[in-house]
């Protein structure tokens, strides 16, 4: 009886974001490891057979890191931000666009998605400009990160044909900019950003922590729902801090502009995405206007 149990508690979920747009944020352990990769596939080519659309933008750090290791290209970094010049903006295209983008789609496509891969640079999907110089935290001197880009605009026209069309979009963030260069770009920032051009539903971010927790080293201390008014207070008392805040800063953007919900879940778990979006308690933290 279990098994129905479950079933009769998604059904309202089912209904409510029937025909809804889902962007999903691939990262993390979800495209590290192949099993949790496959299991997150099959996830999101199940929310597509109950009806709703889903979509998804990838990172890609690690893999990137190991295969300049592998070309032999040295990182480099100011004050921690990495600095994409030519060559390493062809790595990274070469690793996001060539490599995980389509390992994602053949994943989509072996659980019978109709999946497409595209880069930012797609019929100026994801329309971009050259950050300027900025000065970093602590520090006087301007700092050039190189051809990382700030996000304009998003080619929508060109997403709703896709998922008119019953396909899922897999969105690499490369960003392309007025001269036709290429743009390394934030997944998070534009993870937000598609979510909130398409009007979706939700944004729910996989990452390898439960969500927000009061206590870092307690993970049954998980903040279930957070309204963005809250977070101020919770960044001052350090319970949002470090990597945690952009992701919530991208959140919050997302929510101001129209996106209904945004959800940071560990993807980790199994079913991780099903739990959140078709169960009452969901699993990680929900954030809300």
């Amino acid at each position: 009886m279990k098994d129905i149990d479950v079933l009769i508690e998604a059904l309202p979920y089912i209904k409510k974001f029937h025909n809804e747009k889902i962007l999903i944020k691939y990262g993390g352990h979800a495209m590290i490891d192949s099993e949790a990769m496959s299991s997150t596939a099959r996830d999101t080519v199940l929310l597509k057979y109950v009806g709703m659309r889903p979509l998804i933008v990838h990172g890609g750090g690690p893999e990137i890191s190991r295969s300049m290791d592998k070309l032999g290209k040295e990182p480099k970094f100011i004050k921690g931000l990495r600095i994409t010049d030519e060559e390493t903006m062809k790595i990274i295209e070469m690793v996001l666009v060539g490599k995980i983008s389509t390992e994602i789609v053949s994943e989509l496509i072996r659980h019978d998605g109709d999946a497409i891969s595209l880069s930012g640079k797609d019929s100026s999907l994801i329309f971009a400009h050259k950050k300027g110089s900025s000065k970093i935290e602590g520090s006087e001197e301007e700092i050039d990160l190189g051809l990382v880009g700030e996000i304009d605009s998003i080619n929508t026209d060109l997403l709703e044909m896709f998922l008119e069309n019953d396909y899922i979009p897999v969105i690499s963030p490369v960003g392309i900019s007025e001269n036709g260069s290429s743009l390394n770009l934030n997944a998070d920032t534009a993870a937000g950003e598609v979510a909130s051009s398409i009007n979706a539903e939700k944004l729910i971010i996989l990452t390898d922590v439960p969500g927000v927790l009061k206590d870092p080293d307690d993970p049954s201390s998980l903040i279930q729902k957070i309204s963005i008014s809250e977070i101020p207070q919770l960044i001052e008392e350090g319970i949002i801090s470090g990597g945690m805040i952009p992701k919530i800063e991208t959140c919050v953007n997302a929510i101001e502009n129209g996106v209904k919900s945004c959800h940071i879940i560990d993807g980790r778990k199994r079913h991780s995405l099903l739990l959140e979006i078709f169960t009452t308690d969901g699993i990680g933290t929900m954030i809300c206007k």
